[in-house]
């Protein structure tokens, strides 16, 4: 299985190295081959080429099974030109490899419940997937800036769904559901929004002739927002719009209580690209303090949507809750009682208690 590597900026390099160690316990445990291709993106790839997203970078992503990405951007670079900024390789690459679904999955450890904002009994046992349409909706409709219309200033966005693009991405959400506790909640705004209506009306669909097997509700989005916060544990698979999910995601990133321990991926019909939700962090970059919990958490992902194995997952994400239980944090999460530890030590520890 051929994996391109881009570990990016700031911490992304040392995040990767401890996912890259963790994966290589995987395949040694699961007699799997592995092969790796490092490339540049970002900032990185702006000072070796010209570009943030360079053309082998492409090319290695399109010909593998998956990618992993650490991270991108820094102020370094906040003054380049706007459409050479690290953060254009992250929407080149989504564009080049046709990733169209986002899945942020939301797991309240309860090592790390008391760090929610919301009560512990509230937040405890949490443990949803957000599923994200991600090329399509309001943010890729047309856009009409501010202009004078008939002597007021107006400006529009339009929202826009068609029926292919609604029934690929619940088809994703309906499949991950299957892999999960089997219930699918899609949000919309449909007593409002005539897109949100078809969106329900094509789900609901779905569900009866292809899905019967899960169980499915609807929520509207202002509902969904609110019970996030009530009972997040109610949740299991929450489908979604561009932008009611690019909110929801927000929100239900808060609850886990860090974002250092959040992973996420980006799906098409082709390679796979999986990354953690944090940024660069690079006021802290090479000091073997960052948390590679999310990457290596991402690469778990990886192995259960792009590689097809959930027992690899499997064992990566019992591996990381063995390491939290037994007292061991990056300093993020360090605490009186706890056991600190840098970056590498955490990949090392991981991958240990794989090979056990």
């Amino acid at each position: 299985m051929r994996i391109t590597l881009l570990p990016g900026d700031g911490i992304g390099v040392e995040i990767v190295a401890a996912a890259v160690e963790v994966m290589d316990a995987v395949a040694k445990k699961f007699n799997l081959a592995l092969e790796y291709d490092k490339q540049l993106i970002g900032g990185c790839a702006y000072d070796a080429t010209g570009t943030p997203l360079p053309e082998a970078t492409v090319t290695s992503a399109k010909a593998s099974d998956a990618v992993l990405l650490g991270a991108v951007g820094g102020p370094k670079w906040d003054n380049v030109e706007p459409d050479k900024r690290p953060e254009k390789a992250l929407l080149g690459i989504r564009k080049a490899l046709g990733l169209y679904c986002n899945l942020r999955p939301m797991k309240v450890s309860k090592y790390v419940a008391h760090l929610s904002p919301l009560k512990i009994e509230r937040a405890a046992g949490a443990d949803l997937l957000i599923v994200r349409e991600l090329t399509g909706g309001i943010y890729f409709g047309e856009h009409n800036e501010a202009a004078m219309v008939n002597g007021v200033e107006t400006a529009s966005d339009v929202e826009l769904y068609t029926r292919p693009e609604v029934e690929r991405i619940a088809r994703k959400a309906f499949e991950a559901a299957k892999k999960r506790k089997g219930k699918v909640t899609s949000v919309d705004k449909a007593n409002v929004l005539g897109s949100s209506r078809m969106w329900r009306k094509i789900v609901t669909q779905m569900q009866k002739e292809e899905f019967s097997d899960v169980e499915l509700n609807h929520f509207y989005v202002d509902n969904c927002a609110m019970q996030l916060v009530l009972n997040p544990a109610q949740f299991d698979v929450i489908l979604t719009n561009n932008i009611f999910g690019d909110i929801l995601s927000d929100e239900a990133s808060v609850i886990a209580g860090s974002i250092g321990l959040l992973p996420s991926a980006s799906l098409g019909d082709g390679t796979g690209m999986y990354e953690p939700i944090h940024g660069s962090a690079p006021d802290i970059a090479g000091l073997g303090i960052a948390n590679p919990l999310g990457t290596i958490l991402s690469a778990a992902m990886m192995f259960r949507y792009s590689l097809n194995n959930d027992a690899a997952a499997q064992a990566i994400e019992d591996a990381v809750d063995k390491v939290m239980e037994k007292g061991y944090r990056t300093p993020d999460l360090a605490a009186e009682g706890l056991q600190k530890v840098s970056t590498c030590e955490m990949g090392h520890l991981v991958a240990a208690e794989i090979l056990q």
